[in-house]
């Protein structure tokens, strides 16, 4: 029992540092090592193991602890903000102890086994093959997943080696149901990547991609949304006023956007070592193509990044330049989570948009600027780092102004 305790005060004590080290405050970081040390004492009841702990055990010292809530209070807890305190320091506690948490659930049917193996191989074939970037293996193997899983108990060596048109046709009917258009003809691209590498490797017999069926894009069919260019310098100006460390690093944030049209996953991926300061210039590695473009580093934008860089970033020992403002101090995990802060400075300037509402709105309103001009099509696409000119084309729809002056006029009346 003592060596158990022992154990016990030793991952308490590594908690508390790992809060230290990422800078929580004292009272949030007191209370997940309590929340932790419950839940340590409650495992040592149940005879469970720390390193065997499973999400079910979390849940039921979950609703032991709900249960001695309403004892003490005699009602239950506001139950979202009070399950976030009791499971931060839990789960930061497990992954200390299991190395990953939650664990990644284990395949155990033949059907689980099976479906893991070929979605591992296909991965692997994308990457090691094709050459393909991260984001679209993950895409394409998230579909993959969802075939496997939709085929149930069916999806068996046999039963793939004898897959119909039947089923891909069943399958896509299903995902067309609660997605749109546009969304369902990615699932159809994904779908016939996947389907042609079955038939290539051997897993069926027949090449079932050009059997699947996607709905009509016509080219170019819709505008994209995006801010005015008065707008975005309103946005700017709004934040610039907010001298905070968040305001600081979301001013950086914006510039790089507005300025250069970067993409949110090429803010987010940006490091220290990508800004050449004696050079002035930039390193933007692509997401979508894994390529790089080196870009002047614009005065303006470099006074906004190296006030960020003296006064409001975190002193943490990661690359990335863009650090979350609160703990744990740590970079963003992909473009998507810079969408809430962005949004949010759109809508404290007051700016009102019919579209898009996110970083992406700040590419398209570049490319508007970039055609006003009088940018050649081949130079934006060099900075926003498209490799074909179509991915840049459909900026022509933007420039709605010039499209208006060079329209012809509608006759009022045609004589036969």
């Amino acid at each position: 029992m003592s060596n158990q305790h022992s154990s016990h005060e030793m991952w308490l004590a590594r908690l508390k540092d790992h809060l230290e080290n990422q800078r929580y405050a004292s009272g949030p970081a007191q209370r997940y090592v309590d929340v932790a040390g419950h839940f340590l004492a409650f495992l040592e009841q149940q005879h469970v193991e720390p390193r065997a702990a499973q999400p079910a055990d979390v849940q039921r010292y979950l609703q032991r602890a709900v249960g001695m809530y309403r004892r003490r209070h005699g009602h239950l807890p506001d139950y979202a903000g009070w399950r976030s305190s009791h499971t931060s320091g839990v789960h930061m506690l497990l992954r200390l102890v299991q190395g990953q948490w939650p664990p990644v659930p284990m395949a155990v049917t033949p059907t689980e086994i099976l479906q893991r193996n070929i979605c591992e191989q296909y991965a692997e074939w994308m990457t090691g093959v094709r050459g393909l970037a991260p984001v679209t293996v993950s895409g394409r193997c998230d579909e993959a997943r969802h075939f496997l899983s939709w085929m149930g108990d069916r999806a068996t060596p046999e039963q793939l080696a004898s897959l119909t048109v039947s089923d891909a046709d069943g399958y896509m009917k299903d995902r067309a149901a609660s997605l749109r258009r546009p969304t369902l003809n990615g699932v159809a691209s994904n779908m016939r990547s996947f389907l042609r590498w079955l038939h290539t490797t051997g897993h069926t017999a027949r090449d079932l991609s050009t059997a699947v069926v996607a709905p009509s894009l016509y080219a170019f069919e819709g505008i994209p949304s995006a801010l005015r260019a008065r707008d975005v310098e309103k946005v700017l100006a709004v934040t610039r006023q907010d001298h905070t460390r968040k305001g600081i690093r979301d001013y950086a944030i914006l510039m790089l956007l507005s300025r250069y049209g970067t993409r949110a996953g090429e803010v987010a991926a940006l490091r220290l070592d990508d800004i050449n300061w004696h050079k002035d210039t930039i390193r933007i590695r692509h997401t979508k193509t894994c390529a790089a473009s080196h870009l002047p580093l614009l005065p303006e934008v470099g006074k906004a990044i190296l006030d960020y860089l003296q006064k409001s970033r975190p002193k943490v020992c990661f690359r990335e330049i863009f650090i979350r403002s609160r703990a744990p101090y740590r970079p963003f995990q992909s473009g998507s989570s810079l969408y809430t802060p962005i949004r949010r400075r759109i809508d404290a300037a007051g700016v009102v948009t019919a579209g898009k509402r996110g970083p992406h709105a700040f590419r398209h309103a570049r490319a508007v600027s970039l055609l006003h001009g009088g940018v050649p099509l081949k130079e934006i696409g060099d900075v926003f780092g498209h490799r074909a000119s179509d991915s840049t084309l459909v900026y022509l729809k933007l420039a709605t102004e010039d499209l208006r002056a060079v329209a012809l006029e509608i006759p009022t009346e045609v004589k036969l």
